[in-house]
Protein backbone atom coordinates (compact mmCIF):
# COMPACT_ATOMS: atom_id res chain seq x y z
CA UNK A 1 0.00 0.00 0.00
CA UNK A 2 1.16 3.51 -0.56
CA UNK A 3 1.07 5.98 2.06
CA UNK A 4 2.25 9.49 2.79
CA UNK A 5 3.49 10.38 6.04
CA UNK A 6 2.27 13.86 7.76
CA UNK A 7 3.38 15.60 10.72
CA UNK A 8 0.90 17.47 12.35
CA UNK A 9 2.01 20.95 14.37
CA UNK A 10 3.03 23.78 12.44
CA UNK A 11 2.83 21.12 9.19
CA UNK A 12 -1.03 20.78 8.65
CA UNK A 13 -1.96 23.61 11.05
CA UNK A 14 0.56 27.06 11.38
CA UNK A 15 0.56 26.32 15.05
CA UNK A 16 1.88 23.85 18.22
CA UNK A 17 -1.53 22.63 19.24
CA UNK A 18 -0.86 20.80 22.21
CA UNK A 19 0.73 24.70 23.63
CA UNK A 20 -1.89 26.40 21.60
CA UNK A 21 -4.72 23.85 23.66
CA UNK A 22 -3.16 25.00 26.59
CA UNK A 23 -3.47 28.57 26.19
CA UNK A 24 -6.77 28.22 25.36
CA UNK A 25 -7.93 26.51 28.56
CA UNK A 26 -6.48 29.14 30.83
CA UNK A 27 -8.59 31.69 28.61
CA UNK A 28 -11.95 29.41 28.95
CA UNK A 29 -11.41 27.93 32.39
CA UNK A 30 -9.92 30.70 34.23
CA UNK A 31 -10.05 29.26 37.78
CA UNK A 32 -6.53 26.78 36.84
CA UNK A 33 -5.11 30.27 37.28
CA UNK A 34 -5.85 29.22 41.12
CA UNK A 35 -3.56 26.19 40.19
CA UNK A 36 -0.60 28.58 39.00
CA UNK A 37 1.13 28.48 42.19
CA UNK A 38 2.12 25.37 42.59
CA UNK A 39 1.94 24.52 38.99
CA UNK A 40 4.69 27.23 37.82
CA UNK A 41 7.66 26.03 40.51
CA UNK A 42 7.16 22.75 39.35
CA UNK A 43 7.57 23.40 35.82
CA UNK A 44 10.11 25.79 36.12
CA UNK A 45 12.24 22.71 38.12
CA UNK A 46 11.36 20.56 35.35
CA UNK A 47 12.16 22.49 32.78
CA UNK A 48 15.78 22.51 34.22
CA UNK A 49 15.79 18.86 34.75
CA UNK A 50 14.80 18.50 31.30
CA UNK A 51 17.81 20.97 30.34
CA UNK A 52 20.47 19.26 32.11
CA UNK A 53 18.98 16.21 31.23
CA UNK A 54 18.47 14.75 34.20
CA UNK A 55 14.50 13.74 33.07
CA UNK A 56 13.56 13.35 29.29
CA UNK A 57 11.12 15.12 27.48
CA UNK A 58 8.74 12.81 28.29
CA UNK A 59 8.68 13.08 31.70
CA UNK A 60 9.00 16.61 31.65
CA UNK A 61 5.84 16.47 28.95
CA UNK A 62 3.95 14.43 31.50
CA UNK A 63 3.65 17.21 33.82
CA UNK A 64 2.39 19.75 31.19
CA UNK A 65 -0.87 18.39 30.73
CA UNK A 66 -1.20 17.91 34.54
CA UNK A 67 -4.30 20.35 34.37
CA UNK A 68 -6.56 17.66 32.05
CA UNK A 69 -8.33 16.58 35.63
CA UNK A 70 -9.86 19.89 35.95
CA UNK A 71 -11.23 20.53 32.69
CA UNK A 72 -14.58 19.29 31.19
CA UNK A 73 -12.31 17.97 28.18
CA UNK A 74 -14.38 16.72 25.21
CA UNK A 75 -16.00 20.40 25.44
CA UNK A 76 -12.81 21.91 25.60
CA UNK A 77 -11.21 19.93 22.48
CA UNK A 78 -14.53 20.92 20.46
CA UNK A 79 -14.23 24.10 21.48
CA UNK A 80 -10.56 24.17 20.29
CA UNK A 81 -11.31 22.92 16.76
CA UNK A 82 -14.35 24.81 16.50
CA UNK A 83 -12.00 28.08 16.55
CA UNK A 84 -8.83 26.63 15.10
CA UNK A 85 -10.09 23.81 12.12
CA UNK A 86 -10.18 26.54 9.80
CA UNK A 87 -6.52 27.56 10.04
CA UNK A 88 -6.24 23.91 8.66
CA UNK A 89 -3.37 24.18 5.17
CA UNK A 90 -5.71 23.85 2.13
CA UNK A 91 -3.13 21.81 0.48
CA UNK A 92 -3.50 19.74 3.00
CA UNK A 93 -7.10 18.83 1.65
CA UNK A 94 -6.04 17.59 -1.65
CA UNK A 95 -4.45 13.99 -0.04
CA UNK A 96 -4.10 11.73 -2.93
CA UNK A 97 -3.02 8.69 -1.17
CA UNK A 98 -3.60 7.03 2.15
CA UNK A 99 -2.79 9.64 4.62
CA UNK A 100 -0.90 8.67 7.86
CA UNK A 101 -0.58 11.90 10.56
CA UNK A 102 2.06 11.03 12.70
CA UNK A 103 2.51 13.43 15.96
CA UNK A 104 4.05 14.35 19.44
CA UNK A 105 0.84 16.19 20.09
CA UNK A 106 -1.64 14.59 22.33
CA UNK A 107 -4.42 11.87 21.55
CA UNK A 108 -7.03 13.40 23.67
CA UNK A 109 -6.27 16.42 21.49
CA UNK A 110 -6.12 15.04 17.77
CA UNK A 111 -8.26 12.19 17.38
CA UNK A 112 -11.10 15.26 17.35
CA UNK A 113 -9.53 16.98 14.17
CA UNK A 114 -8.75 13.38 12.26
CA UNK A 115 -12.69 13.22 12.36
CA UNK A 116 -12.94 16.41 10.68
CA UNK A 117 -10.44 16.23 8.58
CA UNK A 118 -10.86 12.62 7.74
CA UNK A 119 -7.50 11.28 7.56
CA UNK A 120 -6.96 7.87 7.37
CA UNK A 121 -4.22 7.11 10.50
CA UNK A 122 -3.59 8.83 13.38
CA UNK A 123 0.05 8.09 15.22
CA UNK A 124 -0.01 10.53 17.97
CA UNK A 125 1.21 10.56 21.70
CA UNK A 126 -0.95 8.61 24.38
CA UNK A 127 -2.03 9.96 26.99
CA UNK A 128 -4.36 9.36 30.10
CA UNK A 129 -7.83 11.26 29.34
CA UNK A 130 -8.24 11.46 33.05
CA UNK A 131 -5.21 12.34 34.38
CA UNK A 132 -3.53 14.25 31.29
CA UNK A 133 -0.49 11.82 31.89
CA UNK A 134 1.13 10.20 29.28
CA UNK A 135 1.09 6.61 28.22
CA UNK A 136 4.62 5.26 27.11
CA UNK A 137 6.61 6.86 25.18
CA UNK A 138 6.31 10.97 23.80
CA UNK A 139 5.95 9.97 19.89
CA UNK A 140 8.35 12.20 18.20
CA UNK A 141 12.02 11.61 16.05
CA UNK A 142 12.75 7.77 16.09
CA UNK A 143 9.51 6.67 17.93
CA UNK A 144 7.47 7.97 15.34
CA UNK A 145 8.87 5.55 12.92
CA UNK A 146 8.69 2.53 15.70
CA UNK A 147 5.04 3.80 16.48
CA UNK A 148 4.50 3.45 12.63
CA UNK A 149 5.72 -0.21 12.12
CA UNK A 150 3.61 -0.96 15.32
CA UNK A 151 0.61 -0.06 13.34
CA UNK A 152 1.78 -1.46 9.36
CA UNK A 153 3.85 -4.42 8.61
CA UNK A 154 7.17 -2.85 6.98
CA UNK A 155 6.46 -4.80 3.58
CA UNK A 156 3.15 -3.94 3.48
CA UNK A 157 3.68 -0.26 2.82
CA UNK A 158 5.88 2.01 0.70
CA UNK A 159 5.57 5.36 2.09
CA UNK A 160 5.52 8.10 -1.28
CA UNK A 161 6.01 11.61 0.39
CA UNK A 162 6.30 12.77 3.66
CA UNK A 163 5.71 16.46 5.10
CA UNK A 164 7.22 18.24 8.13
CA UNK A 165 8.37 21.95 9.13
CA UNK A 166 11.19 20.06 10.96
CA UNK A 167 13.95 19.35 9.33
CA UNK A 168 16.23 18.76 12.67
CA UNK A 169 13.63 16.60 14.38
CA UNK A 170 11.74 14.76 11.61
CA UNK A 171 14.78 12.96 9.66
CA UNK A 172 13.83 9.64 11.01
CA UNK A 173 10.55 10.06 8.58
CA UNK A 174 11.90 12.08 6.23
CA UNK A 175 14.21 8.89 5.20
CA UNK A 176 11.38 6.96 4.27
CA UNK A 177 10.06 8.89 1.84
CA UNK A 178 10.34 8.98 -2.06
CA UNK A 179 9.98 12.30 -1.77
CA UNK A 180 10.33 15.35 0.91
CA UNK A 181 8.32 18.31 1.75
CA UNK A 182 9.48 20.93 4.37
CA UNK A 183 6.64 23.18 5.41
CA UNK A 184 7.97 26.72 5.59
CA UNK A 185 5.15 29.20 6.39
CA UNK A 186 2.40 26.84 5.35
CA UNK A 187 4.04 26.23 1.85
CA UNK A 188 5.44 22.64 0.71
CA UNK A 189 8.95 23.34 -0.15
CA UNK A 190 10.47 19.38 -2.22
CA UNK A 191 13.94 18.78 -0.91
CA UNK A 192 16.41 16.23 -1.85
CA UNK A 193 17.08 14.14 1.28
CA UNK A 194 20.78 13.21 0.65
CA UNK A 195 21.54 16.65 -0.20
CA UNK A 196 19.53 18.03 3.00
CA UNK A 197 21.34 15.08 5.18
CA UNK A 198 24.84 14.53 4.37
CA UNK A 199 26.36 12.66 6.78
Amino acid sequence: MDIDIYDFDKTIVPFDSGSLFCGYCLLHYPYLFLLLPLALPLLLIAILLMLSHIISFTSFKKICFMFVPFIPLEKAVKGFWDKHEGEVHKWFYNRKRYSVVISASPDFLLDEIRKRLGFDKLICTRHNRKTGAIIGENCRNEEKVKRLYQEFDKDSIRVIDVYSDSICHDRPIFSLGQSCYHIVNGERVPFKFNEVYKD
